[in-house]
């Protein structure tokens, strides 16, 4: 299979990508997704961020607070850590089950915020990075969540760089344009690249 790590910014349109990516052939490992799961009521994750940060961020059904624990974690780098410490490992482990049921042959992606900042650049044969300009980024997050320019920045500043990602990649999707123009980029990036490296993979016995 073709291992590829797809990541960007927030509100960088990595989603988008990603489902692009899936309605052209791709398997997807999401670690947004995962990472709810392994704090579901009953998880020894939630159990462990309880014990963490405090009852405080759960909410009255026993789920998982995530405005609570967000404005706590977003203020304090080192409590992030802590966070990402509980949740990342867990993350993982979940993401390398479901890839290794990926049929040969596949193009597995796995859509990771923090593939930068969580050093797993290297996991991957290919790293794909979703692009655009701060200020459009920051104007997505003030029409799409209602956030405040402050607040935008704040989300943004607790991720990597772009500088960093950009380093990190081996191809970059640009999304500062239209969805049409967004979906034009992925489907080229699928013809020109992965389909074609899934296919060498393949021929070479590769996994």
């Amino acid at each position: 299979m073709l291992r590829v790590g797809l990541t960007g910014g927030i509100a960088s349109g990595k989603s988008e990508v990603s489902r692009r990516l899936v309605e052209l052939g791709a398997v997807l490992v999401d670690a947004d997704v995962i990472a709810r799961e392994v704090v579901e009521p009953g998880t020894e994750g939630l159990e462990e961020v309880a014990e963490a940060f405090g009852r405080e961020v759960l909410a009255d059904d026993g789920a998982l607070d995530r405005a609570a624990l967000g404005a706590i974690v977003f203020a304090d780098p080192g409590r992030r850590e802590l966070l990402n410490s509980i949740i990342h490992p867990r993350v993982r482990a979940r993401a390398a089950e479901i890839a290794a049921r990926a049929p040969a042959g596949s193009v597995v992606v796995q859509d990771i915020p923090l593939l930068v900042e969580t050093g797993q650049a290297g996991n991957f044969d290919v790293v794909v990075v979703v692009d655009a300009p701060d200020e459009v980024r920051i104007r997505r997050l003030e029409e799409r969540n209602g956030l405040s320019e402050e607040h935008a920045r704040a989300r943004m500043a607790a991720q990597a760089s772009r500088e960093e990602r950009l380093a990190a990649a081996d191809h970059v999707v640009e999304n500062a344009g239209t969805l049409e123009e967004l979906r034009t980029a992925v489907d080229r990036l699928w013809a020109d690249v992965l389909a074609p490296a899934a296919e060498r993979s393949g021929a070479t016995g590769l996994d």
